[in-house]
């Protein structure tokens, strides 16, 4: 008796959701709530869940297809799934010898292997041309990530170099175009940054900030902070908790505007852009005025492991009254981040690089680190953008002020 997989309910005001991977195989074993699918919404992916324990059956949709909440994904087989073969059951082929595979072709992932694999992930196997059976996965239950594939191919020693008279000619004129379509998170992602661009009256102020006290203060206390706390000491902790506290002296920045209307927030519930398989996603830090830096700290780690694991869940998205976004994780310099709506600010962070500055009449080298406020005009004023900058600034020049809130 084959028991039915539909697409579950995804969350508020979302009906539908574009297959992103199969899990399992047509004749896997699958166990109850074992996930054989993933699902990539607006906001997140979504792994879907077997309901019973059987044998995965037969596909009702393929990879990249568009499905809405209730539709049928797959069946699952009572049973169990067929024996492997064993070795002793192949035909003997030692007696041939095989003929040697041509120097440059690259590895293809087969059978089970290769039907395991994502698209993304199969794709950068063959660029690269390693075997994914010799590589660790990071992904969830050790599934391998486009990431791993990259790491791998950089460790891997170059090829030998084959005598002139054998080499192959080098091949003229390659030029390659590869088409894939745009995920629905990244659909998404570009329709609501151009809404941004298209509704609020977008400005960026810019100013900069010596890391000299939080750098020091990081050196001296993350082996305890982390033995007491079970997390490392970051910058973003330093940063969220500045954030927090100038934003209740400028709260117009930490505003909205519905329709006609202002609405101001008394806390702050700050979205934090972390690193997932399949790009970037924007987590909140609820009530994050409450919380201590080693609480914040805490959570950004949490939310940076299940988006790794793939399972943050959408309500964990939603919401958000402030974003800050750390592009000097990837070496950005400068940048002007784009509001993410309805928030009327976005606070980006950047590459922390030693400078000459002035201090006290004398040329010094210190650690500095620009800071870049987008904000709508619309709400906020120039003034009210410097004087927010001003007053992270001094927070983290001086990181005393967060701990006595001043």
């Amino acid at each position: 008796m084959a028991t039915e997989v539909t697409v579950p309910t995804l969350g508020e005001s979302i009906t539908e959701a574009t297959l992103g991977e199969w899990l399992k195989q047509p004749g896997d074993a699958v166990a109850v709530d074992e996930p054989i699918a993933s699902l990539e919404t607006d906001k997140v992916s979504v792994e879907v869940p077997s309901p019973v324990a059987g044998v995965m059956g037969q596909y009702a949709v393929q990879v990249g297809d568009t499905v809405e909440v209730g539709a049928l994904l797959a069946t699952i087989e009572a049973g169990d799934a067929a024996p492997a073969k064993t070795p002793a059951a192949e035909p003997a082929a030692t007696a041939i010898p095989a003929a040697p595979a041509p120097a440059a072709a690259a590895p293809q992932p087969a059978g089970d292997a290769a039907a395991a694999l994502s698209p993304s992930v199969r794709r950068a196997v063959l660029e690269h041309g390693v075997d994914p059976s010799t590589i660790q996965g990071t992904g969830k239950d050790g599934r391998l990530t486009k990431e791993d594939v990259a790491a791998a191919a950089s460790a891997k020693p170059a090829a030998p170099s084959a005598p002139a008279a054998q080499s192959a000619p080098a091949p003229t004129g390659g030029r390659k175009e590869e088409r894939v379509k745009m995920t629905r998170l990244r659909q998404t992602i570009a329709k609501r940054l151009k809404e941004a661009q298209n509704t609020a009256a977008m400005l960026t102020t810019f100013n900069d900030v010596d890391m000299t006290a939080v750098i020091e203060a990081r050196a001296k206390y993350k082996d305890l902070f982390e033995k007491k706390h079970g997390v490392r000491l970051g910058f973003m902790g330093f940063f969220v908790k500045a954030a927090t506290m100038a934003l209740k002296d400028i709260p117009s920045v930490n505003a909205s505007i519905e329709g006609d209307e202002i609405v101001y927030h008394d806390y702050a519930d700050i979205s934090v852009a972390v690193s997932a398989p399949n790009g970037l996603v924007v987590p909140v830090i609820r009530d994050a005025q409450d919380l201590s830096v080693a609480g914040i700290e805490k959570t950004i780690g949490d939310f940076g492991k299940r988006a790794k694991d793939g399972t943050l869940k959408m309500d964990e998205m939603k919401g958000g009254t402030f974003t800050i976004s750390n592009g000097g994780v990837f070496g950005s310099l400068m940048s002007t981040p784009i509001i993410n709506p309805p928030q009327s600010a976005v606070l980006g962070l950047h590459r922390i690089e030693e400078r000459p500055v002035v201090r006290d009449g004398q040329v010094v080298v210190r650690p500095m680190m620009y800071l870049a406020l987008s904000y709508d005009h619309r709400l906020i004023d120039g003034r009210e953008a410097v004087t927010f900058l001003v007053a992270l600034k001094n927070a983290i020049e001086d990181p005393t002020r967060i701990l006595i809130d001043l």
